[in-house]
C-alpha cells in the first residue's frame, strides 16, 4: 500500500493514505507495529499526523479534519486489579461504573493505573485504542463496546498508541478483521446515556 502524503503547511499536519512515510510521524516502535499489523492485515486506512491530543476537546479537531467520529476508550480495572477492560462509547456519552458493572457481572470498576496500560495495551494515557489489543497476546483485556457505537458511521478514528497521531479505518474491518486479528472478541453493553 502506497503512502500518499496531503499536507497541510498552516497547521503543520501531515496526512497519508496508509502508513506515514515521513520518520517525524514516528515517535516509537509501538506505531510501528500497528501500522505492520494493519498493513499485514491488508486494512486500508488513513493516518493523520497532529500535534498531541490529550483530550476529547482536542480529540474533536482531529475528527473534524478526518470527517469521521473519535470515540472514547477507557482502560478500567475491578478493585482487586486482577481484571482489565478496554471500553469503547461514544465521545458524548458519560460513563457511570454502575450501569457497566452490572452488564458484566464485575464489581465496582475504576481507571487502571498508566503501569498496566503500558504493560497490557503498550501505550499511556491520553492515546489508549483498541490498537492496543495487538499487544495483549495473553489475553488479559477484555473489549466492551457500547452498542451505540454499531448503529452509527461506517468509519472510526483512533491513536495508534500514540496521540500525535490518528487512523481512520473503516468499522467493519475494525470488529471484523483487525479485532479477531489479535485474538480478542467483545462484549456488547448498553450504558444509560444520561
Amino acid at each position: 500500500m502506497s503512502a500518499k502524503s496531503f499536507d497541510d503547511e498552516a497547521n503543520k499536519t501531515r496526512k497519508y493514505n496508509g502508513r506515514p512515510d515521513e520518520i517525524d510521524c514516528f515517535h516509537d516502535d509501538t506505531e510501528l507495529q500497528v501500522y505492520d499489523f494493519l498493513d499485514k492485515l491488508g486494512v486500508e486506512y488513513m493516518t493523520y499526523c497532529h500535534k498531541a491530543a490529550f483530550t476529547m476537546e482536542e480529540c474533536s479537531a482531529v475528527r473534524n479534519e478526518l470527517g469521521v467520529p473519535v470515540f472514547k476508550n477507557l482502560f478500567l480495572t475491578n478493585r482487586q486489579q486482577t481484571k482489565f477492560f478496554l471500553l469503547m462509547l461514544p465521545a458524548d456519552k458519560p460513563f457511570k461504573t454502575k450501569y457497566l458493572s452490572s452488564q458484566i457481572g464485575c464489581g465496582r470498576l475504576s481507571f487502571a493505573s498508566p503501569e498496566m496500560m503500558v504493560k497490557y495495551l503498550h501505550t499511556h494515557p491520553g492515546a489508549v485504542s483498541p490498537m492496543g489489543l495487538i499487544f495483549d497476546t495473553g489475553i488479559h483485556v477484555r473489549l466492551l463496546v457500547d452498542s451505540d457505537l454499531l448503529d452509527g458511521s461506517s468509519r472510526y478514528a483512533c491513536h495508534p498508541c500514540v496521540n500525535t497521531a490518528s487512523i481512520s479505518l473503516k468499522m467493519d474491518d475494525l470488529f471484523n478483521v483487525i479485532i479477531p486479528a489479535t485474538g480478542h472478541d467483545f462484549i456488547l453493553v448498553d450504558l444509560k446515556p444520561e
